[in-house]
């Protein structure tokens, strides 16, 4: 006769934690990889000086904070982006970190070199940023953009 055996109640709890988790890692590598391709949209829309895209990817809280110090709301940004005064060529992402913070908002950070021209002429801009993405109505748009220049290892000439 086939006997039942119980289990230890510690030993189902820790299975039943090992799914759940095993389960929630999985809702976030789907987070993380929508808002990572939401990110890659808002990079080559900045390239393409692409005003309807970003103004689909951007959301309307938009907090854009240049490494100048410089910061604007959506619609500043959107009109600075349009008229291409600063035009953006390349993204060089040394590293980009995406983590989920709490339900509907994900961190994204890292160290990019970012390629622009302007009346100055060419520009690489070194910096450290932080941003914040968020859902809304089902879609990943950028809350929040904070970057840092990363200072050159020789003081700048005067």
């Amino acid at each position: 006769m086939l006997q039942i055996q119980r289990f230890h109640p510690v030993l189902v709890g820790a299975l039943a934690l090992l799914v759940f988790s095993l389960g929630l890692r999985a809702a976030d590598e789907k987070i993380l990889a929508a808002v990572r391709a939401a990110d890659d949209a808002r990079v080559a829309a900045t390239i393409a000086g692409d005003r309807v895209r970003l103004e689909a990817i951007y959301s309307d809280d938009l907090q854009y904070t240049h490494s100048s110090g410089k910061s604007d709301n959506k619609s500043v940004h959107l009109e600075g982006i349009a008229k291409r005064a600063n035009a953006y060529e390349k993204f060089d992402y040394l590293t980009r970190d995406f983590r989920v913070a709490a339900p509907g908002i994900v961190l994204m950070s890292g160290h990019v070199i970012i390629h622009s021209t302007n009346a100055k002429g060419k520009h690489q801009n070194d910096v450290n940023f932080l941003s914040v993405w968020r859902e809304e109505q089902g879609r990943w748009r950028l809350l929040s953009w904070l970057a840092a220049k990363n200072m050159s290892a020789e003081p700048e000439k005067k």
